[in-house]
């Protein structure tokens, strides 16, 4: 089972005769990854490793029965972009592009909202349903197909984790990068319900990391709806608040007792949830909750 695609799913590579697009595509290709289109306007009758180029989503929809979409476009294309995806009846977009004005990212997320389009990021490593299919940048060898799933705000470190688990024996079932930015499509919640409905998922894993709510939102989640265990990881405890640590929505600024790693581990301990203080400790965490009663 899956959250988000499978190997059957129909997917575009938005930006497919770039640089990133070509290279990108072949190795989803070669992981497995249904992809039946490419967009990139002015380019249409091209193909990019046997995969046809139209010049309109509408365009590729209606030949390809394409469903599925992982952006590689710049950031100031993104709004047009994403519009044209969503109104030809796109259902999951991916996006991988970096610095999308804040305001646009909003203005999409309530658009799709409006339509039920589930877009994961911006500035995500992707989705990738393990052992199936993957749509994005994530790199094939640091998983192995199982029934953990996992939930990352870090997309290096949802590697890291990743092989952990897999090095110890414990496959993944479908790992999300929900993307780097202060404003996301999707939240934790909206992942975790995913991953509760799902029968091919026993155990959650959330990678965390400084700034924002989302972990707080998540506890909130968790002890109302999850029946399902999780484990967490909360990277940056160490460092002093206010300092940006990478990316736009890692900055420690704890308005209001919250965004801290303190106060994220915390509302996660409270309502039950294992709190590894080091990644290696995921697993041990892990195979606590594995174990045979």
């Amino acid at each position: 089972m899956s959250i988000l695609l499978n190997r059957e799913t129909r997917v575009l590579v938005q930006g497919i005769t770039g640089r990133i697009g070509r290279v990108q595509t072949k190795w989803m290709l070669d992981y497995g990854t249904n992809i039946v289109a490419g967009v990139t306007p002015g380019k249409g009758g091209e193909e990019v490793e046997g995969v046809p180029v139209y010049d309109t989503v509408a365009e590729a929809v209606a030949k390809q029965g394409a469903e599925a979409s992982v952006f590689f476009i710049p950031p100031k294309a993104f709004k047009e972009a994403a519009l044209q995806n969503i109104d030809a009846g796109i259902s999951l977009i991916v996006v991988v592009t970096e610095h999308i004005p804040v305001h646009d990212v909003m203005e999409i997320r309530d658009y799709a909202s409006e339509r039920q389009v589930q877009i994961i990021g911006p500035t995500t490593p992707g989705v990738i349903t393990v052992g199936e299919a993957k749509m994005g940048i994530m790199p094939a060898n640091m998983f192995t197909p199982g029934r953990i799933g996992v939930i990352s705000r870090s997309g290096t470190l949802s590697y890291e984790i990743s092989i952990n688990l897999s090095t110890a024996g414990l496959g993944q079932s479908t790992v999300v990068g929900m993307g780097a930015d202060s404003v996301v499509f999707t939240s934790v919640p909206e992942l975790l319900r995913l991953f509760e409905k799902d029968p091919g998922t026993d155990l959650v894993v959330i990678v965390g990391e400084v700034g924002g709510v989302q972990e707080e939102n998540a506890a909130q989640f968790i002890e109302r709806w999850m029946t399902k265990p999780v484990v967490t990881y909360i990277a940056g405890h160490n460092a002093p608040e206010g300092k940006r640590m990478g990316h736009a929505g890692a900055i420690i600024q704890g308005e209001h007792g919250t965004g801290t790693p303190q106060s994220k581990m915390a509302a996660l301990r409270e309502v039950g949830v294992d709190v590894a203080m080091y990644p290696a400790e995921v697993v041990e965490l892990v195979k606590g909750h594995l174990a045979p009663s």
